[in-house]
């Protein structure tokens, strides 16, 4: 049977509902929601965005988890594969963020994971998959892996031009305790931080009660730098779909929201997912005091790192985004440089071609 448009998006939208409640089958590994969860969670590649949670996330979009195991049935490789219908053509796009989850040093565990990806990709007629993985761009062995396992290396694209950001600041929180980690922040951030103190600002945390209030914010910082942001269900399906993983920092100044993040805790690395903050008091200083509590909380929960998520053109001290970086540099963390996306496009001419047209039409992912 072929599927055109809407009939595609709705047989889409159906398998995802089905992935919900079935232990999905990859080739001829079994595994289950819990199983490939610990796994993922669990390993120094791991990622939120490789769990079966966040494709819940992802309206639209089904999803299936592809594994290998050791010969003790363990779980050494693993993959969480979102699938997409392209419409009006009966062929689909997948895309695994942050995946594979595996130690890119086993060649062999590598190449026998992407033999189970290529029998799901005839199973849905992928044409191409894309990857990002925690592979850090001085990781020769780990690329020269990826490539062997049948990805072309994308290494030209940097910046916005990349689905997930290359370039993440990162704070390790390893043996250090709050009053080493406030002593290693940038003096204009301590002082910043007592000074919405001293103005009575409010932080704290809180789940989707707080969603209006962190949303107006989204709405006011997208206007103000220029970018289009998610719609409110997006934001809900998260806090729904993660759970207590998932929570909203908010700052308040007399009774007004003034800054807010939506943050994730997973595998041990609290992220940042969303940031916000509004137009009106920006001298109460509330994005120091959330920072600064957010860091506080990932100790309490015993969280290795703060993942302060992209600093794009971090490099470039003339671009408009440079502040993002200034910010975040504050707070004593580092830059870490990952390899970048990873594409197997399985019909090379073909599938180039639908590459071009999904990006000339401004095919979101």
């Amino acid at each position: 049977m072929t599927l055109y448009g809407n009939d595609a998006i709705f047989y889409a939208k159906e398998y995802e509902n089905i992935v919900r409640n079935e232990i999905r089958e990859s080739g001829s590994e079994c595994v289950g929601k819990m199983e490939y969860e610990e796994f993922v969670e669990g390993h120094s590649q791991g990622s939120f965005l490789q769990s079966m949670y966040w494709s819940r996330v992802k309206e639209g979009w089904g999803c299936e988890p592809v594994v290998v195991r050791d010969d003790l049935g363990k779980i050494k490789a693993g993959m969480m594969v979102l699938i997409k219908s392209v419409p009006f053509l009966n062929i689909t796009y997948m895309y695994a963020p942050r995946g594979p989850v595996c130690d890119f040093t086993d060649e062999a565990a590598l190449k026998e994971l992407m033999i189970k990806v290529d029998e799901l990709r005839r199973r849905y007629r992928g044409f191409a998959l894309k990857t990002d993985p925690f592979i850090e761009e001085g990781d020769r062995v780990s690329i020269e892996n990826m490539r062997k396992a049948g990805f072309e290396y994308l290494i030209t694209k940097d910046g916005y031009s990349t689905i997930q950001c290359r370039s993440n600041y990162i704070l390790d929180l390893k043996e250090k305790s709050c009053d080493d980690i406030y002593d290693g922040f940038h003096k204009k951030h301590r002082y910043n931080i007592r000074v919405a103190k001293r103005k009575g600002v409010e932080c704290g945390f809180y789940g989707v009660e707080k969603l209006c209030d962190f949303y107006n914010l989204m709405k006011e910082t997208g206007v103000r730098d220029g970018f289009s942001i998610r719609s409110m269900e997006y934001f809900e399906r998260i806090l729904k779909e993660l759970g207590a993983k998932a929570k909203l920092c908010m700052c308040y100044y007399q009774g007004k929201p003034l800054s807010g993040a939506l943050i994730i805790n997973y595998g041990g690395t609290m992220s940042y997912l969303y940031g916000a903050s509004s137009n009106e008091h920006r001298d109460a200083m509330a994005n120091y005091l959330m920072h600064w509590t957010i860091i506080k909380h990932c100790k309490e929960l015993g969280c290795s790192a703060y993942d302060f998520m992209g600093v794009p053109y971090y490099y470039d001290k003339e671009h408009k985004n440079y502040g993002v970086y200034r910010f975040k540099k504050g707070f004593g963390g580092k830059v870490v440089n990952y390899a970048g996306e990873f594409e197997k496009v399985y019909y090379p001419i073909v599938g180039k071609m639908i590459l071009k047209i999904m990006n000339w039409m401004g095919y979101k992912l």
